[in-house]
């Protein structure tokens, strides 16, 4: 069975407590980046791939998209997603890797924040496109290789607690990492920037944009911990369009 961490009793608590969780978008330090990068949902088909509580399904259905299609590995998230639902929006659990949608079934594909969960970015690569009406448009963030390199996902400090730096190690060395998330143990794949960007050129993709976000001058001063994300990039968000 694929990876499912966010069933896992003690993880899913902790992160229902995180404010992307509470407070969905307006919790999120790369959402403003990522909207703006988003197309135009007007009568559009979405598909949402690690779709979790649903907030960027429901953005998209307010938005004046035709249906959206959510789909996450997790019942517990998925639960929870369906509480707020429209009926425009049909959820299906099943790990990304083994979505198979017949052609053209969607006129955007969006993702956010799930595909270092997986370890072949190639073969989301191919499954996208497969679903995906020509110049339909892929839009997804993942955690930036810079933050996924060294694997544990925590910075080095001084004897007394103080940040110093943050470690970046074994860069071209891809594959699986033990990170350390919410204070447990979660597998991550770590991929270089170059298997992101050259994987969706030679998938049959046009790269439209590529943003490594900040968070908003709000969050700065109204989020614990969102000063230090200015210290190193923790997310990539890439958008392209179907050749």
């Amino acid at each position: 069975m694929k990876q499912n961490k966010y069933d896992d009793k003690v993880f899913f608590e902790k992160y229902s407590k995180m404010d992307r969780s509470i407070k969905g978008l307006d919790g999120a330090g790369e959402w403003k980046t990522l909207e703006n990068l988003l197309p135009d949902f007007k009568d559009k088909r979405v598909l949402d791939l690690g779709c979790g509580f649903g907030w960027h399904c429901q953005y998209a259905i307010e938005h004046g998209a035709k249906t959206v299609t959510g789909v996450d590995i997790s019942e517990k998230m998925l639960t929870v997603a369906k509480e707020k639902t429209d009926a425009r929006i049909h959820y299906i659990q099943m790990p990304i890797e083994d979505i198979v949608f017949e052609k053209n079934s969607f006129d955007a594909v969006i993702s956010s924040l799930a595909f270092h969960y997986i370890e072949s970015f190639e073969q989301i690569v191919d499954r996208v496109s497969t679903c995906l009406l020509t110049d339909g448009d892929f839009v997804f963030s993942v955690e930036h290789p810079v933050f996924t390199a060294y694997g544990n996902q925590d910075w080095y400090y001084d004897e007394n607690g103080n940040i110093l730096h943050f470690p970046v190690d074994n860069y071209f060395s891809q594959g699986e990492r033990a990170a350390n998330f919410l204070g447990e143990k979660v597998i991550k794949y770590h991929k270089t920037l170059t298997t992101y960007l050259n994987g969706l050129i030679q998938g049959g993709f046009e790269l439209t944009g590529i943003v490594e976000p900040q968070p908003s001058e709000d969050l700065l001063y109204t989020v614990r911990g969102m000063k230090e994300e200015l210290r190193r990039p923790m997310m990539l968000i890439v958008s392209a369009k179907k050749k």
